[in-house]
């Protein structure tokens, strides 16, 4: 087989820094086996239609629209940062700490009088999101000045050198011990798989782009779900499937010349401990619990 000419080969964004490690493994579990490495920002892929490159999530964007690459991961508060036209092919629900999405947030300190955003006019705010947050500012008509922060943002509030920050967080737990107060929600971020327009209206780089979006959305659906198998009588099918979870209805399949029934569904693994007791109870048999890679 010939091997893939240019316009034939993928230009894929994986998002440097923290991401950077999720992000392989989810290629990984999704059926691709990426090597980074700490001298090359071009990892290898054993898919020859692809070629992967590491690049920052403040600069995905950029790199996008421009299409030095066809499509790339980055969190969507960075890509609307850099405020670039490209496609936007699906969520990615994943980050460092959980699996939820990250929220920037307006605070000030816990003493402060501000309680909204229209009570910041003139002052000035500290923020990593600049462009975003002049932005924001700007479409509510409140005149602020907003100058970037190159680290410790938190602290610039504490110690009186801004009036109000922009700040990323999940949970809010550190902006609370730091004795800060969040004034509202400026914006919801997670990782979204964004693509360049002219290689989302290319029939061959769109089709891959799908696909690479299908395998690692069902790669995402299927953590933390397990698939459950066992054998029961006849008569106790109805009770054992209304204590199972399942995605739609778990599948009943007649065993061969008996009267009992092999059951299959999907499950929360979590679950697993507290039905697997109560089945055993309702007389099933030969319970069998496996990994699941994908759902699709």
């Amino acid at each position: 087989m010939s091997a893939p000419t240019t316009s034939n080969r993928l230009k894929f964004g994986i998002p440097k820094g923290s991401l950077e490690e999720s992000t392989v493994e989810l290629l990984r579990k999704a059926g691709w086996r990426v090597t980074t490495s700490s001298r090359s920002y071009f990892p290898s892929v054993d898919d020859p239609e692809m070629r992967c490159s590491l690049i920052r999530p403040q600069e995905m964007g950029r790199y996008v629209e421009r299409g030095t690459i066809d499509v790339g991961i980055a969190g969507r508060d960075w890509v609307r940062e850099s405020d670039s036209d490209v496609v936007e092919v699906c969520e990615m629900v994943y980050s460092k700490v959980s699996r939820g999405t990250v929220r920037w947030v307006l605070v000030v300190s816990d003493d402060s009088p501000v309680r909204s955003p229209e009570d910041l006019r003139g002052a000035t705010i500290s923020t990593e999101l600049v462009g975003f947050t002049e932005r924001y500012f700007a479409e509510r008509q409140i005149p602020v000045t907003v100058e970037f922060s190159w680290g410790a943002t938190e602290a610039k509030v504490v110690e009186g050198l801004c009036d109000a920050i922009v700040e990323v967080t999940e949970t809010g737990s550190t902006i609370r011990a730091n004795g800060l107060r969040i004034v509202c929600e400026l914006m919801e971020s997670l990782p979204v798989m964004v693509a360049n327009r002219a290689a989302w209206e290319d029939p061959w780089k769109r089709l891959k782009i799908e696909q690479i979006a299908t395998l690692l959305q069902s790669t995402l659906r299927a953590e933390g779900m397990v698939g459950m198998k066992m054998n029961a009588p006849g008569e106790r099918v109805a009770a054992i499937t209304d204590i199972l979870p399942s995605l739609k209805n778990p599948t009943v399949a007649h065993l061969y010349d008996s009267d009992w029934v092999s059951i299959e569904t999907i499950l929360p693994e979590k679950e697993v401990r507290r039905i697997v007791p109560e089945l055993i109870r309702l007389g099933a048999e030969g319970i069998v619990e496996y990994p699941l890679n994908k759902i699709i």
